[in-house]
């Protein structure tokens, strides 16, 4: 344990929020976002965590979040997994009894995080331009501890994870969420498509930026 609490980690953010997203949308959470990311999505909105940032311990982290009153905890970057000792944060935050949920761009290895933490693995869409990118062995990883997140910019990436969803069959495997691209698709247009279509997918706003817009730490 004494080497996990030593790893370090660059570290943008950490605050107290409602999540904003996925199956714990609405849930006092605390979210701690690491910096950097190998992507460069074109709807991303957390440019500011592609530098920066400070070293912070994984003891430091742990007992920050403890500080705040709720279990639920979600590590988010950028892109965490680019950091090795993010493995190790997640282990410690779920050794120390906290919901833990995970936040990843699918370009990354999932198989090495603690079965214990729920994973929300997006899927880029052609949209992105980071289709390219997207690592499609993470797809037989899934549980239904995890989630499988399409941000999508238009019809074209609809109709793309459409049929992904049908040749992959990834709803019987987790959670699927449709979430349309903030200040791009219409919410609902895509209610609508969905409905269409009897898609067994989530579809889904940002709740957080209904809330504070796209103000930075909520």
């Amino acid at each position: 344990m004494t080497v996990l609490s030593d790893s370090r980690l660059r570290v943008s953010e950490v605050f107290f929020s409602l999540q904003g997203e996925a199956s714990r949308v609405g849930l006092p959470t605390v979210f701690i976002r690491l910096t950097g990311c190998p992507l460069r999505c074109g709807y991303c909105d957390t440019a500011y965590a592609f530098q920066g940032g400070e070293w912070r311990t994984v003891a430091e982290l742990l007992a920050e979040t403890r500080g705040y009153p709720t279990r639920h905890v979600t590590v988010s970057g950028g892109e965490p997994l680019a950091q090795k000792s993010c493995l190790a944060l997640l282990t410690a935050l779920c050794d120390a009894g906290l919901d833990v949920s995970l936040e990843t761009s699918g370009a990354l290895d999932i198989g090495p995080v603690d079965a214990r933490v729920a994973r929300i693995v997006d899927v880029k869409t052609p949209g992105s331009g980071e289709v390219a990118r997207n690592l499609w062995a993470n797809l037989e990883l899934l549980t239904p501890r995890d989630e499988v997140k399409f941000v999508l910019t238009g019809e074209t990436d609809y109709l793309w994870a459409r049929e992904l969803l049908r040749e992959k069959g990834i709803a019987a495997r987790c959670p699927v969420l449709f979430s349309p691209a903030w200040g791009g698709l219409e919410p609902a247009r895509l209610a609508e498509w969905v409905l269409r279509d009897g898609l067994p997918v989530r579809m889904q706003v940002q709740l957080h930026k209904l809330l504070w817009s796209e103000a930075r730490g909520r």
